[in-house]
């Protein structure tokens, strides 16, 4: 549609020397001029007709559905629509090292936590503890500590008053008795010490970002007035796309780290097509050009590289949809939504912006640093090392080369595993140093499997087979809780780690492998299927390892479709797509050196659990060959333009590495800038995303962008632009 778009005007030429893209918009750029206060009201309309929507249109979120055999148990749970009972577990051990058994205090302060709990009739139910029958399970194997478990009773509706009413009780007990650690971990506390660190980190993120975006901004323009454009932009961008989130949450899951994303997306991508639009045109005007004049030379040149930009970095988003996965779902259509708005901006209520301003854009100059910034020049630095290059491309791209595959190599020792909440959050929250203790002394405990045991037929669960293979699996060891809900039996069977490394998989393999079928095998009428953080964690890993294939080959071969149409060269495609594949796979490099073999933990603030998240390659190999991209069509289309014009192919590398070294050095702080502040967040998976993502755009914005490109276009001489001769 957009090539077959017919135009009263002649087409001019587009970048590539083809009418293709470039007429529509033109149109819509010139449309968006001529008519500015219509395009800026319909912009702010549609981005307040969003938040109005999202206000207006009630109902429940949508639930998340989770992979695998995990998935199936919590389904068959879902689907009881009663209560499901929040576990939560107390340890009781000396500060010195006594034993339970001996130490009068630790027996007292069980004792008190018994009375404190069942002081509000209907907080909890099934309290188990030392003391009572059956109460030797509950002491370690070393003797030191006792364990009080429960269940919060009530309904869903209860469930967290019914929990501040126990954790006051448990504070309660450990002030009394401060010769004896009291400390509480469980399903509800560890859920909620998880989502309250997320929550405080993406807060911290957002506040920190912003403010350094704007101080980076001033040093790139120069200008208040030019400063405020592009985030103008891309902050109405983000909050039309998140009141488009929260209809779409009524019927796709769309969580609070979505929401994060989409915001950093959203400022990256918005700011990134201002900076292309206001380069060009503060060029345009410094070549004497009048403002309509060069609005159409921006909207033939930079507006296209703005469409492809936002489709390849949309389309390339859509790749995560092929793991199947519920939870990058949301993630997926935030970030097509929010590219999408970008484009659409930056295509009426940007232009019409930088109409109505005129000159007056410039406006605003910071002292000492305005009058350098509003003028549009070649960088001198970038300018010489694209002259170093060209002359000896085999030299500085063997160099570069070898560079980034030494940094890459790290990455074929990587092990996939995701951060349990222990391994996320630092021991310095209480919760989880309770868990760590807990574990230490009830391996299992602080979060056990969640066997699901249902009906499939009526009656099948009070068959005395049944309460045989229960006990059964109670004689294994440790403290296994069960609750009845609904048509189901839920087991709480602890596994030889509660975390996410190989010995809790070990453990939940053995059970669901042989010890269920052991026990239940020979039951008639009933299933069964395991659940919990170390199963979910589990399935998840398996399901994106297998699907990552899908994931890839449908990027990269998008990538190159997208890159032959808007450049008429397969060899400049697969150039492109070798030299992202480079600096993606360097990034992975440096995270698994970091984080996975413990190299800076010190430095930043992390302590090493022996792998790297699961969804985080896929995750920065999706989004970083959509954002790089940008800037990197950018430059291309810079060279394009002057060898279209005439000039030798090495003199158009120079000048189009030099041309665009101002907006791709700026878009490059920017995003660095905004990645790099989840480096200083507590949760590790958050640290990696960060040193993954800024150590990704710093390699892409200086040895790919200075020295590989230009290296492998020298290269390629003129069958990089001739398809003939490809």
């Amino acid at each position: 549609m957009l090539r077959n778009g017919k135009s009263a005007a002649p087409p001019s030429p587009d970048v590539a020397g083809q009418p293709a893209v470039a007429p529509l918009v033109e149109r819509v750029v010139g449309w968006s001029v001529r008519h500015r206060a219509l395009a800026i009201a319909g912009w702010f309309a549609l981005v307040v007709t969003a938040v109005l929507a999202a206000a207006l249109i009630p109902g429940p979120g949508a639930g998340g559905v989770d992979t695998g055999e995990s998935g199936r148990a919590e389904r068959i749970l879902d689907a009881q629509h009663a209560y499901v009972p929040v576990l939560e577990n107390v340890l009781i051990q000396s500060r010195t090292g006594a034993p339970f058994a001996g130490d009068a205090g630790l027996r007292q302060a069980a004792r008190d936590l018994e009375t404190e709990l069942r002081r509000t009739p209907g907080t909890v139910t099934n309290l188990r503890s030392p003391l009572g029958p059956g109460g030797e399970a509950l002491v370690s194997i070393d003797g030191r500590s006792g364990l009080v478990t429960f269940q919060l009773a009530g309904s869903y509706d209860r469930a967290g008053a019914q929990y501040d009413t126990v954790v006051r009780a448990v504070a309660e007990v450990a002030a009394r008795h401060p010769g004896a650690r009291v400390v509480q971990a469980g399903d509800k506390s560890l859920t909620s010490a998880v989502d309250q660190g997320i929550k405080g980190d993406f807060k911290r993120a957002e506040y920190i970002s912003l403010p350094l975006t704007v101080v980076i901004l001033l040093f790139v323009f120069g200008s208040l007035v030019a400063v405020g454009i592009p985030l103008l932009l891309a902050l109405s961008t983000v909050i039309g796309a998140f009141g488009l989130l929260q209809v779409i949450d009524h019927w796709i899951p769309i969580n609070s780290a979505t929401h994060s994303m989409v915001l950093l997306i959203g400022v990256a991508v918005g700011i990134d097509y201002s900076l292309f639009y206001l380069r060009r045109e503060r060029e345009e005007r410094a070549a004497g050009r009048t403002v309509p004049e060069a609005l159409r030379t921006t909207a033939r040149t930079s507006g296209r590289v703005v469409i492809i930009s936002g489709l390849t970095v949309a389309l390339c988003m859509t790749g995560l949809l092929f793991s199947g996965l519920a939870q990058l779902r949301g993630l997926t259509i935030g970030a097509v939504l929010v590219v999408g708005l970008a484009v659409v901006g930056s295509v009426t209520v940007l232009p019409a912006l930088l109409s109505l301003l005129g000159r007056w854009v410039d406006r605003g100059r910071i002292p000492w640093l305005g009058r350098r910034r509003t003028k549009a020049s070649e960088s001198r630095a970038w300018t010489a090392v694209a002259r170093a290059v060209v002359r000896r491309p085999l030299l500085w791209g063997g160099a570069a080369v070898l560079a980034l595959v030494v940094l890459a190599l790290p990455v074929f020792g990587i092990r996939l595993q995701d951060a349990a909440a222990t391994d996320s959050l630092p021991r310095s929250v209480p919760v989880v140093d309770a868990a760590i203790r807990m574990q230490e002394a009830f391996p299992g405990t602080p979060s056990p499997a969640r066997v699901v045991i249902w009906e499939k037929r009526a009656g099948a669960l009070d068959a005395p087979g049944v309460r045989q293979a229960v006990d059964g699996l109670s004689r294994r060891g440790g403290p296994i809780t069960e609750t009845r809900v609904g048509r189901t039996l839920l087991l709480r069977v602890p596994l030889a780690d509660f975390g996410n490394g190989e010995a809790a998989n070990r453990s939940l393999r053995t059970l669901r492998d042989r010890t269920l079928p052991a026990a239940f095998g020979h039951v008639d009428g009933v299933g069964y299927a395991v659940a919990g953080r170390t199963a979910l964690a589990y399935d998840f890993t398996r399901q994106l390892s297998g699907r990552t294939p899908l994931v890839f080959g449908f990027v990269l071969v998008l990538a190159f479709v997208l890159l032959a149409l808007a450049f008429r060269s397969v060899a400049v495609s697969l150039a492109s797509i070798a030299l992202n594949l480079l600096s993606i796979g360097a990034a992975c490099g440096v995270v698994t050196w970091v984080f996975q073999d413990g190299h800076g933990g010190g430095l930043l603030g992390f302590t090493p659990y022996g792998g790297v998240v699961d969804w985080l390659p896929v995750f920065m190999f999706v989004i970083l060959f959509g954002l790089s991209m940008d800037y990197h069509i950018f430059i291309l289309s810079r060279i394009r333009e002057r060898r279209t014009g005439g000039a030798g192919a090495r003199e158009a590398i120079v000048g189009g590495i030099g041309a665009s070294a101002g907006v791709v050095t700026s878009a490059a702080a920017i995003m660095t800038a905004a990645f790099s502040v989840f480096v200083v967040l507590s949760a590790i998976e958050y640290k990696m995303m960060g040193v993954g993502l800024s150590v990704a755009i710093l390699i892409d914005a200086t040895l790919v962008r200075g020295v590989l490109l230009p290296a492998a276009l020298t290269l390629l001489g003129d069958r990089a632009w001739n398809p003939r001769r490809v």
